[in-house]
């Protein structure tokens, strides 16, 4: 595993760097580039002098190579994002990376095995956004999310679809983010935000896991819950129509035909059920043509804030499955106690105190 960790990240680091195969060997001083080619496919080792010789020429700490909890050139992320800049972005997906390699690192180890199979929805960036309603409306009756498909979204992505969900702390603009790894999908979701938005993202971003193939996200883009690049817009499509199948919404009566301040209150009555905004259920209910666009925009959308879920406390840092392989890591002796609180940015009472928020018990060092 460490010849195929160093040759990964050797990798990673020269096409970040732009060079060739060629351009390596010659840093190294190899006669040519199949060397290079069998140190990054972890073919062949990479001895004491190679890789010191690579951290002299790259400029980087020999933990770059070395230290498995890290993230370096494996993931490939997409960021909800607003006006948050790039070097914030890339700070912050570093610090991120830590979280997500800790799980790839040790979860293995317990006998935690990725899925053998991802799952696609089929859609192309061709596909109307009626197709993307309706593979919405078929994940949300397959996998039984119920009458509020909003609650049980993250248990069924985790349990699953083997989709590792974690609850984050962001800096500011940042919604939430797909990952991409070689062998699994991470997604994250800024815990700060409200529940119906929280819940949207996550729905939005579970879109672009089952569809990273056949249409690639962009690496940031904007947060919004209709327009944008006709990407976004499926997606959005897609996540309105899990979080609010028609079937749920027609059981509210009739839309069309209520005054302002009636429709109004339904709005809000439906949105605190569903936990989604009252934007979001009100601009599903245009798409379905279950309300006229008119009527739609007699309601501003800042006349709904408020609408949906009460806020209450924001949920447990991370998510309970990522602590119990945290935990039971620590338990076996694969990570220390230390090592895990700093891999998490937080201090060993800390620590130990987010065990207890999701009702977890504590590994026996604590």
């Amino acid at each position: 595993m460490a010849t195929q960790l160093i040759g990964r990240r050797i990798k990673a680091l020269r096409e970040a760097r732009g060079l060739s195969q060629e351009d390596l060997a010659r840093v190294f001083d190899f006669k040519d580039r199949q060397t290079v080619s069998a140190i990054e496919t972890g073919e062949r080792k990479v001895s004491a002098a190679e890789l010191m010789r690579a951290v002299e020429a790259f400029g980087v700490p020999l933990d770059y190579f070395t230290d498995p909890f890290r993230l370096e050139g494996e993931g490939r992320f997409s960021w909800r994002q607003t006006g948050t800049e790039s070097g914030d972005l890339t700070r912050y997906e570093r610090r991120a990376g830590r979280w997500i390699a800790a799980f790839r690192e040790i979860a293995p180890q317990l006998g935690h095995r990725a899925p053998l199979l991802r799952r696609s929805l089929g859609l192309t960036r061709k596909s109307s956004f009626e197709e993307a309603m309706a593979a919405g409306e078929r994940f949300a009756a397959e996998f039984a999310l119920g009458e509020v498909p909003a609650a049980r979204l993250a248990p069924v992505m985790e349990d699953e679809l083997g989709i590792l969900v974690l609850m984050v702390d962001a800096f500011p603009g940042i919604s939430g983010a797909a990952c991409r790894l070689p062998d699994f999908d991470v997604v994250l979701i800024n815990r700060e935000e409200v529940p119906g938005r929280r819940h949207f993202d996550l729905a939005h971003e579970l879109f672009h896991i089952l569809t990273w193939e056949a249409m690639p996200p962009e690496r940031a883009e904007a947060a919004r819950e209709t327009g944008g690049p006709r990407v976004e817009q499926l997606a959005n499509n897609f996540a309105s129509a899990l979080l609010m199948p028609a079937a749920l919404l027609d059981a509210y009566g009739a839309w069309q035909g209520l005054d302002d301040a009636a429709l109004a209150e339904r709005l809000r009555g439906a949105a605190a059920d569903l936990q989604v905004t009252g934007a979001a259920l009100k601009w599903r209910l245009v798409g379905l043509g279950r309300l006229k666009r008119d009527a739609a925009r007699a309601i501003p959308d800042k006349a709904l804030r408020g609408a949906g879920p009460a806020e209450g406390a924001p949920p447990p840092l991370f998510s309970a499955p990522f602590l119990r392989v945290i935990g039971q890591a620590i338990d076996e002796g694969r990570v220390s106690l230390r090592r895990a609180a700093d891999l998490l940015d937080m201090s060993i009472d800390e620590l130990g105190d987010l065990f207890a928020a999701h009702g977890l018990e504590s590994p026996v060092y604590l």
